[in-house]
């Protein structure tokens, strides 16, 4: 019986990562069943054997996508004592990142937000869990940064936060868009120019 689990395990397992590179780089209505089969080979049953719809490979999918940018972001910003240091290992981060994006099809979390925001609101939850989670981080990091001196007390976490996300998201869009990464590199200054600001 283990056995058998163990392997529809690693079958579940196979199929979300390969429907990932595919949601992520056709987006939700635009992968097939099909493709999910040809990219997995395997049948209509060995799929459905394993989910019951489409929507939720596209959510296990966006969860095993996302959970991969996530682990990237911490172990980023893990090897770094100071908050800016951290934060400017961030920049680092997504200036390589435009280059040569860590999940095929570039950002899942951008990617799906714009999708999903008025077709499928349970994939549109977890696109909001995820950007709650990237928030809740930037403003620890901020938040420490202000209790050990190094950053203003005026400094507004949440708000720096929001400034963040939104502007790393829209300069990964804009960059995506033209085909001109300069463009993220712009926003990167930017936050680098803020990030300079807060400090004491």
């Amino acid at each position: 019986m283990e056995v058998t689990t163990g392997k529809a395990e690693r079958t579940r397992q196979y199929i979300i990562e390969q429907a990932a590179h595919l949601f992520n780089q056709k987006g939700y209505a635009g992968t097939s069943l099909q493709d999910i089969m040809a990219a997995t080979g395997l049948t209509k049953g060995g799929i459905y054997g394993h989910f019951e719809s489409k929507e939720e490979i596209a959510i296990a999918a966006f969860d095993y996508a996302s959970g991969i940018i996530l682990q990237l972001l911490s172990q980023t910003i893990g090897p770094h004592a100071t908050s800016s240091a951290k934060l400017e290992a961030l920049l680092e981060f997504y200036k390589k990142y435009i280059i040569s994006p860590p999940v095929t099809g570039g950002c899942p979390v951008l990617n799906t937000s714009v999708e999903a925001d008025d077709t499928n609101p349970l994939l549109r939850a977890s696109v909001v869990k995820v950007l709650n989670k990237m928030h809740r981080s930037l403003e620890h990091i901020v938040q420490q940064g202000i209790q050990h001196g190094e950053f203003k007390p005026t400094t507004n976490p949440e708000q720096f936060a929001i400034l963040f996300v939104s502007m790393i998201e829209g300069g990964v869009m804009v960059s995506k868009a033209y085909g001109k990464p300069h463009y993220l590199h712009t926003v990167l200054r930017q936050l680098h120019q803020m990030i300079q600001e807060m400090k004491l």
